[in-house]
């Protein structure tokens, strides 16, 4: 990677009418029904982006949209890139890097996770407070990486705080349960085995997902404030655990969902 194809991508996507975001937005698995709350103005399909990676998961969409939400001009990633998937840390945070050269001056991402913490219930809400690595690698592990930005990239407070405390009195006003946690990224796409899970409680994690860590390390590295948002899709109790599907999966994110896009579009109102 080197700044020239960044630079193409953002100006194929200025003349694809993405001229001016604000606000960037990552969607997670099962999460798309935000695109139902903006006046879309623009949709750029990934493989048409010149040195974009392709979305193959078949629940995400794999489009760029951009338009106006909560008076503010957003563009939207509808379908991420995963390590499962074959993708290196590069190829997932590509997009990231492009959205902060469109120029958006924030960053909110959401995800599907399994709830460690026993005390969460499927459908709740989890808004990140830190995280733990354990995808076995850095976005920022590359040659160049100096071209981009400083190489040793402070994670003291990886979560903006004054985004994060909006949201925290936001779900208040709207008695929407939101808690705040610690997310375990791994790599997937198998879900984890009991002794896994328990390894996960040990070492502090309250959730658990396969995303979201590569594009919030990038956003640090590249100065973006950023938050998080998980959607928690199934419970992770080792001592009762049953089998789940992808399927179940998505359509607690897809039921939970609404709640999450009432936090965000009032976030955004408020930047």
């Amino acid at each position: 990677m080197n700044p020239e194809t960044i630079i193409e991508s953002v100006e194929f996507l200025k003349h694809k009418g993405i001229t001016a975001p604000e606000v960037g937005i990552v969607l997670g698995t099962g999460l798309g029904q935000l695109l139902n709350e903006i006046t879309i103005e623009s949709e750029v399909h990934y493989n048409h982006i010149p040195h974009f990676p392709l979305a193959t998961v078949e629940f995400h969409e794999g489009k760029l949209v951009y338009g106006t939400l909560q008076g503010k001009k957003v563009v939207v990633m509808q379908g991420r890139f995963h390590l499962y998937e074959g993708y290196d840390f590069t190829d997932i945070t590509y997009p990231i890097r492009v959205m902060h050269g469109l120029g958006i001056q924030k960053l909110l991402i959401s995800n599907a996770a399994g709830a460690i913490n026993t005390s969460y219930r499927k459908g709740d809400l989890m808004l990140l407070d830190d995280h733990i690595n354990l995808q076995g690698g850095s976005p920022l592990a590359f040659k160049n990486v100096a071209a981009f930005g400083e190489r040793f990239v402070d994670m003291s407070t990886p979560y903006d705080t004054q985004m994060r405390t909006s949201l925290i009195s936001l779900a208040t006003k709207h008695d929407i349960t939101l808690h705040q946690g610690v997310y375990a990224s791994v790599v997937g796409p198998q879900l984890e085995t009991r002794a896994e899970y328990r390894f996960l409680k040990i070492i502090g994690a309250d959730a658990v997902g396969m995303s979201t860590v590569p594009e919030v390390i990038v956003a640090n590295h590249l100065k973006l404030p950023v938050v998080a948002v998980s959607v928690l899709t199934d419970e992770c109790d080792p001592d009762n655990l049953k089998p789940v599907s992808v399927t179940e999966i998505i359509a607690v994110a897809s039921k939970a969902e609404p709640k999450m896009i009432t936090l965000f579009k009032e976030l955004i109102e408020v930047l």
